[in-house]
């Protein structure tokens, strides 16, 4: 009796016993969807089925945005693709040299029988494929993470920019450096040659570009008729019109024949806007520029350079941001 008790008892316990893939789906899913990216590669490392799961895009999706959301942009998207579609066409030039050096090899050893050049046979075609789609979501995190993907975004900068510039955004290609967990940026277009480059950047002054204008272009401001006085915006400027728009963040102010007075401002009514850049001295060149509410093109400022497109931030975090790198002290000079 003892003996059979005991034989009962190890067949209930081998009934127990269920591996990780004999749940659910669904189950698995709501797991997968709690892990960290290197949870999800270790797990990925079990089985195939393991590997086929924890590889898909949504679960990667979500990764990507608690991580890098505020970063990568539309822009950083079609970088990605194009990066995608040169490492395929690359991929289908690499086969094409292939076969043609395997018809070559193949036609010397029928034309030369020699045992010392005869290719290898393959040992084992049942193999497991599990290469990561170079398309897919993860590969995209990946890259991103190991640094290898320079993609497009714009830098904050506080005191002086890389010109001398106070709160200004820099549009940049960057790079994650994760043995400092910051980045590395260049300054400029690649064709025209990198202007500047900047290292250790911290994550809190890189976002995603804020609009889909290309650098050279004028921004279309949609914004003009509700402009008034207190508004936070951003407005593009630039040196000269062979190079690209930076971002600068502003104010708008009232006119010189408003007494300030809320009952009685009329300043929304005029045709021309005020814009403020209280970050600089009273004085300076760079302090106050007027623009035209009704015909808004380029419009050359005081030092030299081409005011652009308005930008309106109406979120409060954009402000938060943009206040967070207010100069401690005003710059002489300027």
């Amino acid at each position: 009796m003892k003996l059979c008790s005991r034989v009962e008892n190890v067949k209930e316990k081998e009934k127990i016993l269920i591996s990780l893939l004999d749940l659910p789906e669904v189950i698995l899913e709501d797991i997968f969807d709690w892990l960290s990216p290197t949870d999800l590669c270790s797990m990925a490392q079990v089985c195939f089925s393991l590997w086929e799961m924890c590889t898909r895009d949504h679960l990667w999706e979500k990764q990507l945005k608690q991580e890098w959301g505020k970063l990568i942009g539309d822009a950083a998207y079609r970088e990605w693709k194009s990066h995608v579609a040169f490492i395929r066409n690359r991929a289908i030039f690499d086969i094409h040299n292939r076969k043609k050096r395997k018809g070559l090899f193949e036609f010397l050893c029928i034309a030369r029988p020699l045992s010392w050049i005869r290719p290898k046979a393959v040992t084992s075609s049942k193999a497991i494929r599990t290469t990561l789609p170079v398309d897919s979501i993860k590969a995209f995190h990946l890259s991103l993470e190991s640094g290898k993907f320079w993609f497009p975004a714009q830098i904050y900068h506080g005191n002086t920019g890389y010109r001398g510039d106070m709160l200004v955004c820099y549009d940049a290609h960057v790079c994650y450096d994760s043995r400092t967990n910051t980045f590395r940026a260049r300054y400029g277009i690649a064709s025209h040659g990198w202007e500047s480059t900047e290292e250790n950047i911290e994550w809190d002054r890189i976002r995603a570009p804020q609009v889909d204008t290309p650098l050279y272009m004028l921004h279309v401001s949609d914004c003009l008729n509700d402009l008034k006085p207190g508004d936070h915006i951003e407005i593009q400027w630039t040196s000269h019109k062979e190079s690209p728009y930076d971002w600068w963040y502003a104010v708008i102010g009232h006119l010189d024949a408003c007494d300030k007075n809320e009952n009685h401002c009329r300043c929304h009514y005029s045709d021309t806007i005020v814009v403020e850049f209280n970050q600089y001295p009273p004085g300076s060149t760079w302090r106050r520029t007027m623009i035209s509410r009704k015909y808004h093109p380029e419009e050359r400022n005081g030092v030299g350079g081409f005011y652009g497109g308005i930008r309106k931030l109406s979120d409060e975090e954009d402000i938060a941001k943009w206040l967070s790198f207010w100069p401690n002290q005003v710059l002489e000079g300027y």
